[in-house]
């Protein structure tokens, strides 16, 4: 069981940067898919960054892609999400999430929420217009 921990959410003006960062329990393997998810009142659920462990390929929403970054350090087991250009429409509160990458892994089932086991308790990010 993995055990996730996001940090770094907060209030920002509209046109700044956040970077979020989730801690993992334990040594994250090569084999693993981590990813964030944000959810914000009144929307669906959206996943909009992933990558993959070993190898480090990303993937992005196309809401974010150009303004956000997934990244990894081995060393220290962390996610980061760097997120720039921050929009009011950015409000949500973010989560980590963890899984088994498959070999047969597209961008497809690398953002679909559904596919991912291990989850974080959220952080809130609040973009002010």
């Amino acid at each position: 069981q993995v055990q996730l921990t996001e940090s770094g959410g907060g209030l920002v003006q509209a046109g700044g940067s956040l970077r979020l960062s989730c801690a993992a329990s334990g040594r994250i393997l090569s084999s693993y898919a981590m990813g964030w998810i944000r959810l914000a009142p009144g929307k669906e659920r959206e996943f909009i960054a992933a990558i993959k462990w070993g190898g480090g390929a990303t993937y992005y929403a196309d809401s974010v892609k150009g303004r956000f970054t997934i990244s990894r350090d081995n060393a220290e087991n962390t996610v980061y999400l760097q997120m720039d250009g921050l929009e009011p429409e950015d409000t949500a509160v973010y989560y980590c999430a963890g899984r088994l990458a498959a070999p047969a892994d597209t961008r497809r089932t690398m953002l679909n929420y559904k596919t991912y086991t291990w989850w974080g308790q959220g952080t809130q990010v609040t973009v002010s217009s």
